[in-house]
């Protein structure tokens, strides 16, 4: 089994290394290593995605995805994440998500083969179900957002007073929430997942609630 990571390209150099440190020190606490890293420099919302297929046609049956969040797979449409599972499911990849705890039942496989057998059997259902459900919040997430930019109602920026803050350090303030919300994280480990440092998440939180 190899672990292969899977990463969204950053703006930024310096938070796609952070990304790619993430990932390894993940791998890393679950006994193993980054077989290879694949950065997509395409949007995440289409289907083709040169990076992506790159790493299927790489990988053996039973070797793993890893990608750092589950929406780094799955903001698309329906119909291109149904297409998306059967082609991962077809070359017998497997999905972990650092933001989707479920899923690391792939990474450390019981000791007892019956007991593995049923835990996983169990597990994959929930896991299937959660990639599911994360997906279609994705997918809709993108779409709220994008109809909210396009009427003039997120204007997060104009919030904010002295120091302003750009678009990039809202969306991750936005994610920050997500986080928080859908997959019950901590305020810490949500900020640690979006990049950006818990001090400019709480006043991005005070200031919109201020403007509000």
């Amino acid at each position: 089994m190899k672990i292969r990571a899977y990463l969204r390209a950053s703006t930024s150099e310096q938070n796609a290394e952070r990304a790619k440190e993430y990932v390894r020190n993940f791998a890393e606490s679950q006994g193993h290593v980054i077989e290879q890293f694949y950065v997509e420099q395409a949007s995440g919302r289409i289907y083709e995605r040169p990076e992506l297929n790159r790493l299927i046609e790489d990988s053996f049956a039973g070797d793993v995805l890893l990608v750092e969040q589950v929406d780094r797979l799955t903001r698309m449409k329906t119909e291109d994440w149904e297409k998306l599972k059967d082609k991962l499911k077809f070359n017998g990849l497997r999905v972990v998500a650092i933001d989707l705890p479920t899923s690391y039942q792939i990474l450390t496989p019981s000791v007892d083969q019956l007991t593995s057998e049923v835990m996983s059997a169990v597990l994959k259902g929930i896991n299937n179900l959660m990639l599911d459900v994360l997906a279609a919040m994705a997918s809709k997430d993108y779409i709220d957002r994008h109809r909210r930019q396009a009427e003039g109602i997120a204007q997060n920026k104009a919030n904010f007073k002295g120091k302003q803050q750009v678009q990039e350090t809202v969306d991750k303030c936005l994610e920050v929430d997500k986080y928080i919300e859908v997959n019950q994280l901590s305020q810490v480990k949500a900020c640690e997942l979006a990049g950006v440092s818990i001090s400019t998440w709480r006043r991005f939180k005070y200031r919109s609630a201020s403007s509000s």
